[in-house]
């Protein structure tokens, strides 16, 4: 072979090396671009997930929502927005006022120990009932409308309760008592009364509410739920400067016995009551 045909030879395979490196030099760029953009796209996936999170997070929640609902207030109600809930003989010379929240397990106490006294002196027309339901143990600020974030079992009951209000006033106190019982109303840590189905389920206890669709459909649209709101706002607002439940106020005095407590027995409501009654 001759020397003129090595060095060609020599040159031909320096230029296939070349070559073959530039090839390279380009794989290795168009990788490096794609890890770039990946990368980037991934930044701006990021991001749009946090802003998303963001935006999702400042969206107001369903109660909040509600708030600025129209109110529909149940039959058998009166008052500014229907919330002056008022139950028995209209011969009845006083009314005695009860506040409660559908989650207290101190209300439901009282309803299972005194609730039957109540409901017979009403009956009876000793006293007509005032019922004002508060939704704070949800979480909502007492005296500031605002809904808070411990539950919404409160709103929610009340917002059956309305449903239950607007088929007769005995339905409703009977519900009240059935939402109230051993058998149905969950620990205060159990925010079982979210539940469209479970408030359902408990309503079927009542002859009047059992599969009474017009109910049902009240309760699952939620019909009353801005009225529960508006109920909430009105227990806030009261002028018996009540801030707990069970309360019990007659003449605007509040009913507690000689120690200074609720009464939580039939013996401690019969005093207090005969008491206002004379008053």
């Amino acid at each position: 072979m001759s020397k003129r045909n090595t060095q060609a030879a020599k040159t031909a395979a320096r230029e296939r090396l070349r070559l073959e490196r530039e090839r390279q030099a380009k794989r290795a760029k168009a990788k490096r671009q794609i890890i770039v953009a990946a990368s980037a796209v991934a930044v701006l996936a990021a991001a749009g997930g946090i802003g998303y999170a963001i935006v999702q997070a400042n969206k107001p929640g369903y109660w909040e929502e509600v708030k600025a609902d129209k109110v529909v207030a149940p039959a058998n109600t009166t008052g500014t927005d229907g919330t002056t809930v008022t139950i028995g003989k209209s011969t009845a010379k006083k009314t005695l006022k009860i506040y409660e929240d559908p989650r207290c397990p101190v209300c439901a106490q009282f309803e299972q120990a005194v609730g039957p006294t109540v409901d017979k002196d009403v009956e009876a027309g000793k006293y007509k009932l005032q019922y004002i339901g508060g939704t704070f143990l949800d979480g909502d600020s007492l005296g500031q409308g605002k809904v808070g974030s411990n539950g919404e079992g409160s709103k929610n009951a009340m917002s059956a309760m309305g449903a239950a209000l607007n088929v007769s006033p005995e339905a409703f106190l009977e519900y009240k008592t059935a939402l109230y019982s051993a058998k149905w109303h969950p620990a205060e840590s159990d925010d079982k009364f979210k539940g469209d189905d479970y408030l359902i389920e408990v309503a079927n206890s009542v002859p009047a509410l059992k599969n009474n669709k017009s109910f049902q459909n009240d309760v699952k649209n939620g019909t009353y739920d801005a009225w529960a709101l508006a109920m909430s706002k009105t227990f806030d607002t009261n002028k018996d400067e009540v801030t707990g439940t069970p309360s019990f106020v007659m003449d605007g005095k509040k009913l507690v016995t000689s120690a200074g407590n609720q009464p939580m027995t039939v013996d401690e409501y019969n005093e207090v009551v005969s008491a206002a009654l004379k008053g």
